[in-house]
Parts: structure tokens; sequence; C-alpha cells
């Protein structure tokens, strides 16, 4: 008498891995997410490591998760992983101010983002 198993949220042929609370604005997340979107995993890992921006190194850490629940819980070929969607979402706003001249308050918005990453395992054409 048990439940019914959930049906899977992505195809047999893909992966994904999900980062909340990512401390970046959603608009300087999506620059390196669009960098990998489309990309080979072995070129999107590369360009990941050697990019300058702050938020990459979570960026990488994943698409690592994703890479490794393709192959341990999919037995997905990682040789032949593709970034299918890299996507980025708003998380919560922390309000922050400070006190500015003539009794004013200035507005110091603190934003947090999600980020998306499914791999899909595409055949290479001879």
């Amino acid at each position: 008498m048990s439940k019914d198993k959930n049906p899977r949220r992505v195809a047999d042929n893909e992966a994904m891995a999900k980062s909340r609370m990512l401390r970046t604005s959603p608009q300087k997340l999506n620059l390196v997410a669009a960098m990998i979107r489309g990309k080979k995993v072995e070129k999107a890992l590369s360009d990941l490591t050697f990019s300058k921006k702050r938020i990459a190194e979570d960026v990488k850490k994943c698409l690592q998760s994703a890479i490794a629940n393709a192959e341990n819980n999919h037995n997905l070929d990682v040789d032949e992983l593709v970034v299918a969607e890299a996507y980025v979402g708003k998380n919560l706003v922390m309000k922050r101010g400070r006190p500015r001249a003539r009794g004013r308050y200035g507005k110091i918005m603190k934003p947090f983002s999600e980020l998306t990453i499914k791999v899909r395992q595409v055949e290479e054409q001879a």
C-alpha cells in the first residue's frame, strides 16, 4: 500500500541541479549562466574555472552537481553531456538602509537568486 512513485521532472536523457540563495543579483548571475548555455560540460567547466566573476565558483558547483546527478542517479555518459538549460530566478531581497544627508534614508537592497542547470546526453555525430 505504498504511494505511486513520483514521475521524473526531466526527460530520460537529462539530469538537473538547483542552487538556491545565491548572494548576487539575478542579472549578474544570468551573465554567467549565459556563458555556459549550450556548451559541452568540459568546456563549460573550464570557462567557469577561469572566469573573473565572483559568482562563477557557485555556478561551477551547481554544474558539477548536475553532472554527478547524471552519472550516479540516471546512468548517463559524462563525456556526451551538454548544458541544455541554465536559467536564473529571483529569491528574497534583504532590505537594509543607511542614513543620508538632511534626514533622508538610503535604501540598500541585497538580492538573492537561484540557479537551475539541466544537462542532456547527446550522441556525437560521426
